[in-house]
């Protein structure tokens, strides 16, 4: 289900295509919500650019429980990149922000026009996506990810050693590394991960992953948990939450003096990546299966890939061989 303030705020039929999203095309309840938002801000600015409220009232006040197929109608290409000027001017959203709502204005419009057949034309459909600007992600060398795994002791060593060689070796989301469960660790070296929008896949672990695992079974609590199935406690008994684990990382990071650089869970995830492209001439494509990224071109490619390629390009990690220091 929806969260409640959907239910309240959408209108019919923002509400039908949020459904849709959810149940249909599997997105995950964050990319719902952000569909949403957009949504909503969309249609506020519609609102008070054609007076249909007073320019008085609080943008973040304008309902859109109100918003029909008349008013849809009535919108134009115009319109939208009126609406993306005033992203630019007023908000102070960068392309990459503009371009996930370019995404959402587009989806809806496609939705309503394609399988609803509500509009006989799509208004949106020469909308232009904002050009974005192309930067590198940011990266731990291969020196800084063995300090980085040098620098973790204290009480819960085991667990937070694992979870960063989680990290760096097999280029997980936060997400997906709080979401394993112990029964996703398989005997044959593998584990089940579920990414984004509920997909699974099948991730190799090499030896790092695996001695890190292994050691950190030997002193996971087993009693009184809130969360039996979760692979990572926390100090409550509870399956760690993306924020404890976020902190963890900080805290580690911090050691070696990266704190204030602008490196995250995510930028482990780049790490993990980049190591893997770099040193063990992994193919690209192998790459981003190993990742799960969700545009990952034509079902044909999937058939070139195999899982022994995978499980080299596991292994091929420069930081497999890793161990905790006694």
């Amino acid at each position: 289900m929806l969260a409640k303030d959907y239910m309240k705020e959408a209108s019919p039929i923002i509400k039908d295509y949020l459904f849709y999203l959810q149940t249909i095309k599997e997105k995950s309840p964050k990319t719902v919500e952000e569909y949403f938002i957009d949504l909503r801000t969309f249609f506020r600015f519609i609102k008070i650019h054609r007076d249909i409220v007073s320019s008085k009232t609080p943008f973040d006040e304008i309902p859109i429980n109100d918003v029909d197929i008349e008013l849809i109608r009535s919108i134009s290409l115009a319109d939208a990149n009126e609406f993306m000027g005033y992203l630019m001017t007023e908000r102070n959203n960068n392309s990459s922000t503009r371009l996930r709502k370019t995404s959402t204005l587009r989806g809806f419009f496609k939705y309503l026009t394609v399988r609803k057949h509500l509009l006989e034309t799509d208004p949106l459909k020469d909308f232009e996506t904002p050009k974005q600007k192309k930067s590198l992600p940011k990266y731990l060398t291969l020196e800084q990810s063995i300090q980085l795994l040098e620098a973790v002791d204290g009480t819960h060593k085991e667990r937070d050693y694992c979870i960063i060689t989680l990290f760096l070796n097999c280029g997980l989301r936060l997400s997906e590394l709080v979401g394993l469960n112990v029964s996703d660790i398989r005997p044959d070296n593998t584990a089940r991960v579920i990414g984004k929008g509920n997909k699974e896949r099948i991730i190799y672990l090499n030896d790092a992953c695996i001695n890190a695992i292994n050691s950190y079974l030997k002193v996971r609590p087993v009693d009184n948990l809130a969360d039996r199935n979760a692979l990572f406690i926390s100090n409550h008994s509870r399956r760690m939450s993306p924020n404890t684990v976020q902190k963890m990382v900080y805290k580690n990071l911090e050691k070696i003096g990266l704190n204030a650089q602008g490196y995250s869970c995510h930028k482990l995830r780049h790490t993990a990546a980049t190591l893997m492209y770099q040193h063990g001439n992994v193919d690209i494509l192998v790459l981003k299966e190993i990742l799960g990224h969700e545009n990952l071109g034509t079902t044909e490619i999937y058939t070139h890939l195999n899982t022994e390629q995978m499980a080299n390009a596991a292994k091929s990690n420069p930081l497999s061989k890793v161990k905790a220091k006694k």
